[in-house]
């Protein structure tokens, strides 16, 4: 592959490293006061749920978020700095981006209908899928460093 500047691998690390510093951007411009002792972040997203025009969306929000908001509040939170965090220093990569794309694929899904978002989940869910089959984690990464993977 021919590539400018950099080699191709090191574009792809880039792209990952770039994608980690937009999941730390979710979870730092996040409310986490409103988030864990009000419960604003699981009430939207309840909200949301139970206006979606697809049942099993209610279905699955009612059954797995519903009954422990304040446990999930913490999920969704730290999940989000954890794979920024995975995924800015190479660390259990491909973890991270199996994880991501399925965060993405969740909140695509919940918020169906709300097309502000919409092109954030797409575009970061390509972005995971991209980095993880070209392996991203061969370059400046710490998976790459101890030889993991």
């Amino acid at each position: 592959m021919d590539a400018i500047w950099l080699t191709g691998a090191e574009w792809v690390a880039v792209l990952r490293i770039g994608l980690g510093l937009w999941w730390l951007e979710s979870w730092r411009h996040k409310d986490r006061k409103g988030w864990f002792e009000r419960g604003t972040g699981i009430a939207w997203a309840a909200d949301v749920a139970a206006k979606h025009r697809w049942s099993a969306v209610r279905r699955g929000f009612d059954a797995v978020v519903a009954p422990r908001p304040r446990a999930m509040a913490y999920v969704v939170v730290y999940a989000e700095l954890a794979l920024g965090l995975g995924l800015v220093l190479g660390f259990l990569t491909p973890v991270a981006l199996a994880c991501g794309l399925l965060l993405n694929l969740l909140y695509l899904v919940l918020m169906i209908h709300d097309w502000a978002e919409q092109g954030q989940n797409a575009m970061m869910a390509l972005i995971s899928l991209v980095a993880l089959f070209a392996m991203s984690w061969q370059t400046w990464s710490l998976d790459g460093a101890l030889g993991w993977f």
